[in-house]
Parts: structure tokens; C-alpha cells; sequence
């Protein structure tokens, strides 16, 4: 055959542009049908959403333009579980990818064109998700569409929860109305639209009433999530563990060498002479009484240094690292657990459906299993750090050390002791955190709603601001009922060197930390323990979130 008998072939690039020209019409076609709109009733809605953004007419929307008004982009009230509503760096990403001119403004050529290539996408992706073709999906679809962008090993209490979430009119399918809704506004930068819109809709950080961060069910999700949590939970644990030393040192009261020296006598003549003092200048208790709590933490930081430097500080650092994971796997798993069991005695399918009061229970529950499983080793790690590190026995010879002799002492209730104090602070707690956090969130609300001259319903809010609040409620939490967590530490740490103390039980306990410091001494390393919580908090988040980044979670 010659060349002029040989039959013409397109250039490869030109294949490729006609296969892309063909896909393009298909989702044009596809896109017709699901809104039943023209392209020019299209292109109004779409303006429509615009001007709701634009709320001052400058024709030109900005970053910050999205932040506070995305609310009412839809057409109506967006439901607080959209993606959008508490993601500021994912509404910044979606303005950057509007912004083809990079002038860092976005202008109505700019936002429609946006919206009509990702909803072309989006009505793509829901009809091959639609298996059944009838125009709507199932749970089993949205399931099935999860698994084919990576995110087949969700639990199925999430599955459900992010169904939910989507299906707006709870009539139990998706339509493709509440798809584009919920879908339209997430950036898919090099991504699934729908796998970014599920990673916001999951993520929490949650603290603990020992100031540590106890991270979301993402950790029972798989490997990599697993490893994300661990390790922030690692390296936040380690950072504050000299606050977390200090705080069980305080509580522990031990006895300074000089003053057991000194006998009971000296003792006595000391506190007659500080009563005297006290009546002689009254109008000094303030100044008196600040410098001797200043005089009580640079003794405990002082005596801590001089046992074996900066070392011991990070006594039963270990133990507490090496509980971050069941800690959270058995609280949230356990949480999933009692939402579905209480769902039976409801009556209702969906956990999202529960009422605010068993959702409350079930999250006690989860809290009341999670200690049971690690109490043990907060024991351990209390009798460890109340323990002499300068003796013969350091590491893991101490370690091995005091299992056996607390075994020796009273088997496995050793490991017990003070549980129902434990188990009794953790109702009050979650009550105290939940209903701060919620008086908080009213309350910034409402005060930006008349900064920004709108609707509460328009008010979003921040990262920032979730995590603050979370924070501030936590410590609210954790100021209350740390006479509680006081009493089980000393239950917990009874008979050793730095606690030589021993108990009948909680009232016991109480009756004589009363009768040495006065009510005030319910209080003891109270400070350290609202010291840690900022950091706690700030370093799992940032180290969460750039080890997810580092493993393609995102």
C-alpha cells in the first residue's frame, strides 16, 4: 500500500480533543436534564448566587466576602453540617481556583464559570454513583461512590451520618438538587469533590478533663488516619508533659526533706506565728497570699529539677503517650456503639435522628468505657512519678518494679483504686464542656451578626474560633471538677514516697485535704493543668493536620 492509499489519521492530540469535546456535550446534555434548566436560566441562578454574595454591589467577591456570607448562597439556610460553614482554609482554596486572573478578586465571569464546569462534574460523578438510574441515591449508592474515591473503609455509623448530611428533606435518597447543594461549593483541587467535602464534614479534636486531646473516630477510620492521631497525640503529650509533671506533683503534696526534718513541734510554732502575721497585716493577704502560691510552684519546679534534671519531668511521659490510641478508639468506638443501641430504644434509624439528650448519654458512655480501659495505666503512671527516681530503680526496672509490688499489694483492684471518682467526674464534665461551648458559640454569633449587619443564620464560623471555644469550654470543665480528679489522683497515688498517705476511700480523702489546706487545697496544680491546654490543643491540630497532609490524607 502506498501512502496516498493509506487511510488519514487524526492526530493523536486532535483524538484526545474530540474525546474531550464529546465528554463535554455529554455532561452538558446530562446537566439539562437533572436541573431541567436552559443554559440561560442556568447562568441567572448561578448570577443569582452571586449578588447574594456580593452583598455591598461591588461586583467583585473576595475571600472574605465568602467567609461571611456563604450562608445564604443556596438559595436558603445552609444546615450547620455543611462542609463550607467551619472551613476556612477550603472556602480560601475554593476562591483561589475561581480566580483565574489571580488578582484576588472574583467577578461574575469568573464565578460562573466556575459553577458550570464543576456542576457539568457533579452531575457526572452522581449519575455514574446512580447504579439504579432512578435519578436518586441510596445510602448503598453513596456508599459504593465513597469506596471508588478512597474512602471504602468508613465505618458505617459515618456512612450514615454523612448521608444524613446530604439528604436535606430526610425522605431517605439524595436528589440531585441536594447533591449539587451540599457539592457545589467544595474546591476539587487535584481530588475528589466528594472525599474533600467528607474530610471537613468528620474532623474534631476533643479534650479531655485532664487537658489532653483525645482525637475523632478518623483514628478507627484506617492506617494512616491511625498514625495521623498518634503521632499528634504523641508529640502534643510530650510537649506539655512537664505541666502534666508538675500538676501530679502538686497534687501529690509531698513532704519536703526540710520540714520532716524540722518535726512536729516546729510545725506547730510555724503556723501560730503565720495566724499572727496574717491578723497583724490584714490588707496584705492578697500580696501574701499570691507570693506564697508563686513560692509553691518554683518549690515544686526547683525539688523536680534536683531529682534528676529535665529528665524528670518527662517521668511516665510513656505511659501517657503510649495510651493516646485505645483512649480514643475505645471512646469513640464506644460512642458509635451506645448512638446505635439508643437508636433502638428510640425508635429511629438514624443516629443523626437521636435526641440531644441521648446523644449526650451516649457520649458519657463512650467516656465512662474509654477510662475504664486505661485507668489502669493512669495508675501506674501516677505511682511511677510519686516515686523516688534517684533510688536503684529507674525506666523500665521502675516500671516492672511497681506493677509487680501494686500487684503484690492487692491485685488488679490496685489498679483501681479511686475508679468511681474517675467514672463520677465524667458526666458533670461533658454537661459543663457542651454547655459552654454552646453558650459561646450563641454568644459569637450573635455579636458578629450585628457586626456584619446580618442574619444569625449567616454567621460563620472559624477553625480558629471552633478550636478556642473548645478550648475555653474544656478548661471551664475541667476547673469544675478538678477537686474530683484531685481526690481519685491521691487515691490513685496513696502509700508512696511522694504520697506517703493512705485512704478508706473518696471521703476519706476529702475529709483531709479539707482539714491540711482549707477548701483551696481541692485546687492543687490546678494552674499547670489550664497551662497545658492551649498548647495541647494547638500543637494536635497543627501536627494532625500537616501528618495527613504528609500521608495524601487530604
Amino acid at each position: 500500500m502506498t501512502d496516498s492509499t493509506k487511510p488519514a489519521e487524526l492526530p493523536h492530540k486532535s483524538a484526545e480533543q474530540a474525546q474531550a469535546q464529546l465528554l463535554k456535550a455529554e455532561k452538558e446534555q446530562q446537566l439539562a436534564l437533572s436541573t431541567g434548566e436552559t443554559p440561560e436560566q442556568r447562568s441567572a441562578r448561578y448570577e443569582r448566587m452571586f449578588r447574594k454574595l456580593d452583598r455591598e454591589g461591588k461586583g467583585q467577591l473576595s475571600k472574605q466576602d465568602f467567609m461571611s456570607a456563604f450562608s445564604g448562597t443556596l438559595g436558603g439556610s445552609v444546615p450547620e453540617s455543611h462542609t463550607l460553614r467551619n472551613a476556612d482554609s477550603l472556602v480560601s482554596n475554593l476562591v483561589d481556583l475561581m480566580d483565574t486572573n489571580e488578582d484576588g478578586l472574583v467577578d461574575l465571569s469568573e464565578f460562573q464559570s466556575y459553577l458550570e464546569l464543576t456542576e457539568q462534574n457533579l452531575v457526572y460523578l452522581f449519575h455514574i454513583i446512580d447504579d439504579k438510574g432512578d435519578g436518586k441515591l441510596d445510602r448503598e449508592e453513596l456508599a459504593d461512590g465513597m469506596a471508588a474515591v478512597g474512602l471504602g473503609d468508613m465505618d458505617s455509623d459515618t456512612i450514615d451520618d454523612f448521608f444524613s448530611a446530604l439528604d436535606r428533606d430526610k425522605d431517605g435518597y439524595i436528589c440531585f438538587d441536594e447533591w449539587r447543594d451540599f457539592l457545589l461549593l467544595v474546591p476539587n483541587e487535584a481530588g475528589s469533590t466528594l472525599k474533600a467535602a467528607y474530610k471537613f464534614f468528620v474532623e474534631e479534636l476533643d479534650l479531655s478533663s485532664e487537658g489532653d486531646v483525645i482525637f475523632h473516630r478518623d483514628v478507627l477510620q484506617g492506617l494512616g488516619y491511625f498514625l495521623a492521631g498518634g503521632l499528634a497525640g504523641a508529640i502534643s503529650r510530650t510537649a506539655t508533659a512537664p505541666l502534666d509533671r508538675l500538676k501530679v506533683y502538686l497534687i501529690a503534696d509531698p513532704v519536703e526533706p526540710a520540714k520532716a526534718a524540722a518535726g512536729s513541734a516546729a510545725e506547730a510554732v510555724g503556723q501560730n506565728i503565720a495566724k499572727n502575721a496574717a491578723r497583724a497585716k490584714p490588707a496584705s493577704g492578697f500580696v501574701s497570699g499570691f507570693m506564697a502560691r508563686h513560692h509553691v510552684l518554683t518549690s515544686a519546679i526547683k525539688n523536680i529539677w534536683a531529682e534528676g534534671g529535665i529528665r524528670s519531668f518527662f517521668i511516665g511521659n510513656g505511659l501517657n503517650v503510649f495510651k493516646v490510641i485505645p483512649e480514643s478508639a475505645m471512646k469513640f468506638g464506644s460512642f458509635e456503639t451506645a448512638k446505635k443501641f439508643l437508636c433502638t430504644l428510640e425508635g429511629v434509624e438514624d443516629t443523626a435522628d437521636l435526641s440531644r439528650a441521648s446523644t449526650f448519654l451516649a457520649g458519657g458512655i463512650g467516656g465512662v468505657v474509654s477510662q475504664f480501659v486505661v485507668y489502669p495505666i493512669d495508675t501506674l503512671k501516677f505511682r511511677i512519678q510519686c516515686e523516688p527516681p534517684t533510688g536503684a530503680l529507674q525506666g523500665n526496672a521502675l516500671l516492672w518494679h511497681t506493677m509487680k509490688q501494686m500487684w503484690r499489694n492487692g491485685g488488679l483492684a490496685t489498679y483501681y483504686r479511686g475508679l468511681w471518682a474517675g467514672l463520677g467526674g465524667i458526666f458533670p464534665y461533658a454537661a459543663l464542656d457542651l454547655g459552654t461551648f454552646e453558650v459561646m458559640k450563641r454568644g459569637y454569633i450573635t455579636r458578629e451578626a450585628k457586626r456584619l449587619g446580618c442574619e444569625n443564620s449567616d454567621v460563620k464560623i472559624g477553625n480558629m474560633a471552633v478550636l478556642t471555644m473548645g478550648a475555653l469550654s474544656g478548661s471551664v470543665g475541667a476547673t469544675v471538677v478538678y477537686p474530683i480528679n484531685l481526690l481519685r489522683t491521691r487515691l490513685q497515688a496513696q502509700g508512696t514516697a511522694a504520697h506517703p498517705q493512705t485512704y478508706t476511700g473518696i471521703m476519706d480523702a476529702y475529709h483531709k485535704a479539707v482539714t491540711k489546706d482549707g477548701y483551696r487545697g481541692l485546687f492543687r496544680g490546678l494552674a499547670p493543668n489550664l497551662a497545658k491546654v492551649a498548647p495541647a490543643v494547638s500543637i494536635s491540630y497543627l501536627v494532625y493536620e500537616n501528618t495527613k497532609t504528609m500521608l495524601g490524607l487530604e
